[in-house]
């Protein structure tokens, strides 16, 4: 899954995907589908591990780094958008593709490295089955779904006219980021961010491990996804800026990018516009 690098500071720029230049939600923003922890939302997945940044080589060694703060985005206050929100989660929920199908626009795109993938030929619910893997046999794209419904988060997307995309990601400053990144000798996507505050970061990768130390809104990095990776809470490796090493729920660290979900008003109505992401 494609994931983008930040590349500037206002809410008014694009975002970029990784391996190429395709256009983005904001600058100094990335899209963000995690939830915060222990609340609904669409699958996390954790920053990328020093590891598979590097390929084979081995991760720079953990140390003491300065704190870049991040400020978390807030709700939309938009009546209209959260019943709509509500709609496609009662969709999602009985998996039932005729509701959905009222609710996806018929123009709808699929913005992946190369640009735009979504078939034109096909309705708009066909793209976007096939971008977030709705006909999973497990249901694991109607979970997706019900993922992106329950975040009440989003951003403009510059790209689109009138258009907005969620989850959207908190604001910092990059240059701030890339400095951070230089200095501890690592690469921006092995740091992300946390989805609550006060996080916990413990000894070990079990949650009754005794707390080593508690993280604040800041970036974190992740050294890797060591650790209980079966069960229901499992945990990945990160530094603190102390330069201590821990554990903390895989969940509670959001990347600086994923996958966005966009949405726009058709006729007075709200309607599931687009999506950002994808297997590429």
């Amino acid at each position: 899954m494609g994931r983008r690098i930040i590349a500037a500071a206002s809410i008014t720029a694009s975002l970029l995907l990784a391996a190429s230049a395709a256009p983005s939600l904001a600058q100094g923003q990335s899209p963000r589908p995690n939830p915060p922890a222990g609340g609904a939302g669409a699958p996390q997945k954790p920053p990328q591990a020093a590891q598979q940044q590097q390929g084979q080589q081995q991760p720079a060694p953990p140390k003491p780094y300065k704190v870049v703060a991040i400020t978390p985005p807030q709700p939309m206050n938009d009546p209209s958008f959260e019943a709509f929100r509500k709609q496609v989660g009662a969709a999602a929920d009985k998996k039932d593709k005729k509701a959905l199908g009222d609710l996806v626009s018929k123009s709808f795109f699929w913005m992946g490295e190369k640009g735009d993938k979504a078939d034109k030929k096909k309705a708009g619910l066909d793209n976007l089955a096939k971008a977030i893997n709705l006909d999973a046999k497990d249901g694991s794209g109607w979970d997706t779904l019900a993922g992106f419904a329950a975040e009440a988060t989003a951003a403009p997307f510059p790209e689109k006219k009138d258009t907005i995309c969620a989850p959207a990601d908190p604001q910092f400053d990059p240059q701030a980021l890339e400095a951070l990144a230089k200095a501890t000798g690592t690469d921006e996507g092995e740091w992300g961010f946390p989805t609550q505050p006060n996080l916990e970061m413990r000894a070990a990768a079990q949650p009754n491990s005794p707390v080593v130390e508690k993280l604040g809104m800041h970036f974190i990095r992740v050294m890797d996804e060591g650790g209980d990776q079966q069960g229901d809470n499992p945990m990945i490796k990160v530094v603190a800026p102390s330069g201590k090493v821990g554990y903390v729920p895989a969940d509670a660290i959001s990347p600086l990018g994923n996958d966005v979900v966009c949405y726009a008003k058709e006729g007075g109505a709200w309607k599931i516009a687009g999506f950002i992401g994808g297997e590429q």
